[in-house]
């Protein structure tokens, strides 16, 4: 059997790392092809170009990459109809994604089967992207409980399979002592830094965060340890950020590492996007901000059909966690409020419980592969 693979950030490189082994576990005898990360490598893919090509974010911030965006959808539309491959699953990053899969239909002619995993956030960013996917794709694979409902009312096949944060946190976190790793003694202070998984994101965001980090930090007592965990093509410049910290740095680039560094967590600041929602399961005290392009962000606000962010706080449809976003997202008032979140974190680590219970499911790759096996392949 062959199947093509596309993703196009590093969430969701780990996504279709699991998900290909549990595809190899259900079909047997399969051959990849498409474009992944470090993840879908080593379980035998060869991307057919770098996936940091489409890490990209923002209205305005695609414009100058555009032509190469353009040349990468040709590139792997090219891919497909050349392998011929029996299915096609695209992964996240539905603005390259979904361009890869109307080209192949505007192209006709024999198409695999086409999933997408991980369904755009209809619930909370124009709804009427339900339809459009229903017309590409013959399935979709849903990470939380309500997403299903939006796109079987458009006639298509969708599933949900679990937030795979969970399975990770429950598989992970004790991986590896990192208190013990970086020689931290007992009692001494871990905050997390988690700037972004984008070089625009640590550039526009990271000062932000770590001046409020700073300011936080004067009021410390000896023995205040920051985690920045990032990627290792941002790790140089994350250590450049953080030069004349008054505490000690560990800077973490091994995302095989993660979990048990979320496990070591005192607390945490964050730019906004999954590793909120992934804090949040860790049980990590934190806050979150953000902040794009000015014009970026009227473009997209109009779309916005949530009054959060953060993910733990649509679901439980009220902030638990504090969100200083655009305009306030500013050093002082996250200093302040990040001082609150070490002083009582009840509230949200009440919610981060809930939030554990409602996304998990057993099994949630291979069910993933079921489904694909069962309600998809057999049609």
């Amino acid at each position: 059997m062959k199947i093509c693979l596309i993703a196009g950030e590093v969430s969701g490189d780990a996504l279709g790392a699991s998900l290909m082994q549990d595809l190899q576990q259900k079909f047997g005898d399969v051959e990849f092809c498409g474009v992944g990360g470090d993840a879908m490598a080593e379980q035998g893919l060869v991307s057919i170009f770098p996936m940091r090509d489409l890490s990209v974010m923002g209205v305005l911030e695609v414009v100058p990459r555009l032509p190469l965006i353009l040349r990468r959808i040709k590139q792997a539309t090219e891919l497909v109809r050349r392998e011929k491959p029996d299915l096609l699953i695209t992964i996240d990053s539905p603005d390259f994604c979904f361009r890869v899969a109307k080209a192949l239909k505007d192209q006709g002619g024999d198409l695999p089967k086409m999933v997408h995993y991980v369904a755009p956030t209809v619930w909370a960013w124009r709804p009427e992207r339900a339809a459009k996917v229903a017309s590409l794709y013959d399935a979709i694979l849903c990470l939380f409980p309500m997403e299903p409902a939006y796109f079987e009312n458009e006639g298509m096949k969708a599933c949900f399979i679990g937030h795979p944060a969970v399975a990770k946190w429950q598989d992970g976190h004790k991986a590896h002592d990192i208190r013990a790793d970086l020689k931290i003694p007992q009692g001494h202070k871990i905050i997390g830094f988690l700037p972004g998984s984008r070089m625009s994101e640590l550039n526009r965001v990271g000062p932000i965060l770590r001046e409020a980090l700073a300011k936080y930090a004067e009021e410390e007592q000896r023995g205040l340890n920051i985690i920045a965990l990032t990627l290792p093509h941002l790790s140089r410049e994350t250590r450049y950020l953080l030069q004349g910290f008054k505490a000690r740095i560990h800077i973490i680039d091994d995302q095989k590492l993660k979990w048990s560094c979320f496990d070591a967590m005192d607390g945490a600041v964050a730019a906004s996007g999954t590793v909120g929602l992934e804090l949040g399961i860790a049980d990590v005290p934190h806050l979150i901000g953000y902040k794009v392009n000015f014009l970026t962000y009227r473009l997209v606000r109009s779309k916005i059909t949530t009054n959060y962010a953060h993910l733990v706080n649509i679901l439980q449809g009220k902030e638990v966690v504090p969100e200083f976003i655009q305009e306030n997202c500013k050093a002082e008032p996250i200093a302040a409020a990040f001082k609150q979140v070490m002083q009582d974190s009840t509230q949200q680590k009440a919610a981060f419980s809930q939030i554990r219970e409602m996304l998990a499911s057993d099994r949630q790759n291979m069910k993933a592969a079921d489904f694909i096996a069962s309600e998809v392949m057999a049609a």
